[in-house]
This record gives C-alpha cells, structure tokens and sequence, in this order.
C-alpha cells in the first residue's frame, strides 16, 4: 500500500525544510537576546559550559566525589535557568522564547516519529489524497455514514438487494488491498447511489493509506485525447507531468458514468488499454454506469465486455432515483 507518489515527494520536500526552519528561528530569536540583554548572553554562555564541566569531572572524579560533583553542577544549571527565566519575565518575554518551537512535538517536524511515519504527515497525505483523488468535495460530503441504505424501503425487493450491495461496499472499503482486492462493475440507473457508494469508498480507503483516482469518462477520455493529440510526439515540458499516468498508476481506479462518452475507436482503444494493463498489473478497478448489460455489450467491443463481465464483480443498483423519492 502506498499514498500517492507525488503528493509524498512533495509533502516530504516540505518536511526536509520544516525541521531545520524551526531550529533556525529558534537561533534568530537567540542571538536577538543576547543583543539586546547581555545579561542573558551571560547566562546563556554559563549554561553553554555544562558539558565541558561535566567532562572534565568525570576525568578528574570517581564514585561518590564524581556522583557530588555532578549534583552540583544541576543545582548551578537549576540557577542559571531560573534567573533566565525572572530575566526574561522582566523584559515581558516567556521563558522558552528562544526555544526550537515544533508545529509537531511529537516528530520535530521531521515527519516520522522514529522509523514510524507521524500521525501529522499521515494526515496532510491524506487530505492531499482527497484533493488528488479527483472528487475531494464529494469524498468529503459522501460518505458512509450519511448514505441511507433503506432509501428504497418501499420498494421491497431493490431495498433489500441496495442494502447487501451498500454492506459489501463498506466491507470492501475496510479490506481493500492495493494487489488483491477485486474490481467492481456498478450497474443501475441515474440516482440509485453509485457515485455516492463510489466516493465512500476512496475516502475510506484514502483515510488507510492508500490512492485512489476517481474520474467521469468524459474528462477520462478528455485527458488521453490531450495526450494523443496536444503533445506532439509524446513532447512534454520539462517537470509537466502527464495527464494519464495517474489511472494506470493509482491502487484503486475509479471510473464514472461510463457510456456518457462520444464513443470512436479512440475511446474504446483507450479503455481496453486501461483495463487491460490494470487487469495484467493486479490493479484494482471501479467503473459505474447507467447502460444495461446489454446495453454495454452493444456499445463496446468483445474484447472489452468479455473483461467486464468476466474480471469484475456486478452489483446491481435498483430502485427509483433517490430524488424522486425525496419528491413523493
């Protein structure tokens, strides 16, 4: 499992900074003291010799002598400190002034708290996952949580069947693993709570650590008519990235409204391309859409429909669109 690869580069860069900005500032304030109070430089420059103290009574001092001699060097430190800090409360300043002051404690904005990734990063990667995912606002307002299950409780069959497909999505969600878990086809009319379902589920999976991409087939198929035809022979600026790595590269894949597309034999060229390489890598792959089994196998070629209905799971969304039933 893995965030997303460009959003850890580039939180990652701005942790490589953030540690050593923090000590610089720290420094700046320092040297602004002793500045400005000589006092405090004084005090400063005493405590600064603790070490060399401590040194030099370990070389010349053994047992309880050695043990005496390094009380009391604590008992002068105990001093000094306080008399930096009545210094500092005088002139109207705290006493950790001039300490490294961390936006985290707990890894020193360093990002990892020892060879574990911080909760601070692991939350910025996730929110940069949601931006990236391509749907951030809806992973944001569609989840779970507030997805009703019996929407459909008067219409007897399609409530029971949408509640098992809502209970295999939230168990899907929690088990997901980028090489492993299976691809889902969502079938079913306008307004029956793919999309909703769909979103719910890149949050969550998001929220473990993982990336997903979540794309309508028109700006899919948008973004690799960019690259076939606004690159001239594949030519790309310096540091611009490409447009479609990001579905073949993605743990979770997750294509909606697929059949609203002007379908050509560049379309559905591409779509075999995606699904195929994502099938032969151990990909995982979400696709939604309105048309009908029937409809599909009509729409696209053999070679892509016999993937759909053989290497993807259906589940089958029924019912009346949930904005009618918000009507009656």
């Amino acid at each position: 499992m893995g965030f997303n690869r460009e959003n850890y580069r580039r939180i990652k860069r701005e942790y490589d900074g953030k540690n050593l900005r923090a000590k610089e500032e720290a420094e700046r304030r320092r040297e602004e003291l002793h500045a400005r109070f000589p006092e405090i430089k004084e005090i400063d420059d005493a405590l600064s010799m603790t070490g060399l103290a401590v040194l030099e009574a370990s070389s010349r001092y053994a047992g309880a002598r050695l043990e005496d001699e390094i009380a009391g060097l604590k008992r002068q430190n105990q001093t000094l400190l306080a008399d930096r800090a009545n210094c500092l409360a005088f002139h109207g300043l705290p006493a950790d002034y001039s300490d490294v002051k961390y936006e985290c404690p707990d890894c020193m904005d360093t990002g990892f708290a020892g060879l574990a990734m911080c909760r601070c990063m692991k939350e910025k990667l996730v929110l940069a996952g949601y931006e990236s995912s391509g749907i951030g606002t809806l992973i944001r307002t569609k989840t779970f949580d507030n997805f009703d299950p019996d929407y459909q409780k008067q219409e007897g069959k399609a409530a029971e069947n949408n509640r098992l497909v809502y209970q295999f999505c939230q168990k899907y969600a929690e088990q997901f693993d980028d090489l492993g878990s299976p691809n889902l086809l969502f079938i079913g009319a306008t307004g029956l709570g793919k999309t909703h379902l769909s979103a719910a589920i890149a949050g969550r999976i998001i929220n473990r650590g993982y990336d997903a991409v979540c794309e309508t087939a028109q700006n899919f198929f948008a973004d690799f008519e960019f690259e076939r035809f606004n690159r001239p022979y594949g030519g790309r600026d310096a540091g611009e990235e490409s447009k479609t790595d990001k579905y073949f590269d993605c743990d979770l894949l997750i294509l909606d409204d697929l059949g609203t597309e002007m379908t050509n034999q560049f379309t559905v060229s591409c779509l075999y391309n995606i699904i195929n390489t994502r099938l032969n890598r151990g990909r995982s792959m979400i696709i939604n859409t309105n048309l009908t089994r029937d409809e599909l196998k009509k729409r696209y070629a053999d070679r892509i429909t016999s993937r759909l209905f053989g290497e993807f799971l259906p589940m089958i969304f029924l019912g009346r669109d949930m904005r009618e039933l918000r009507l009656d």
